[in-house]
């Protein structure tokens, strides 16, 4: 039997779309190249993709591709922090949504940076909730609400933050999404 983390990078890389733990909420998951995934990820959340998504990535490099200058200039992860960035040319609408720049975030949950190691690779990353409904905050609603709907829930606990990430422009530091209590 696989381990988790092994498991679930599988689902990942075979096109699927998955449940996990982050930083502040469980999240959904998939890969952000692979517009299938993405669109039954945007399909099962009941989200418009105009609204764009977030990718977490356990390192600089991983990331490195998808910003437009590279990732050099994102902060160390203190906190929780979504920076957006500018997206490359080459970042797709379906992840980009109608933005020009890009959200990213190097995450601080263990679970998640295996996750994206495990892959070699940023992952989407959007809350685990149906679209302007409460989020899963903990694994027995998560599974109760996404189980059937995701190929795959990884065990875990969400942490260190205490609900979804502060969202900052990055070029000048303004708070578009203040951190929640």
């Amino acid at each position: 039997m696989k381990i988790p983390i092994a498991r679930a990078a599988d689902v990942l890389l075979g096109g699927g779309v998955i449940a996990y733990p982050t930083e502040g909420v469980f999240g959904l998951g998939c890969m952000p190249d692979d517009p299938l995934a993405v669109a039954r990820l945007l399909s099962i959340k009941q989200r418009d993709v105009a609204k764009g998504l977030i990718l977490i990535a356990a390192e600089r490099r991983q990331l490195e591709a998808w910003i437009d200058g590279g990732a050099a200039g994102l902060p160390d992860p203190q906190t929780p922090t979504t920076w957006i960035v500018p997206a490359s040319a080459g970042v797709p609408d379906w992840v980009r949504g109608r933005h020009t720049g890009l959200a990213v975030r190097l995450t601080t949950n263990p679970i998640a940076r295996r996750l994206c190691l495990a892959v070699d690779s940023p992952l989407v990353s959007t809350s685990a909730n149906i679209a302007g409904r409460p989020v899963a905050r903990n694994r027995f609603v998560l599974r109760r609400r996404f189980g059937a709907c995701v190929d795959y829930v990884v065990a875990g606990d969400c942490g260190p933050a205490s609900g979804p990430s502060e969202i900052r422009e990055l070029s000048t530091g303004e708070v578009l999404r203040a951190r929640r209590p």
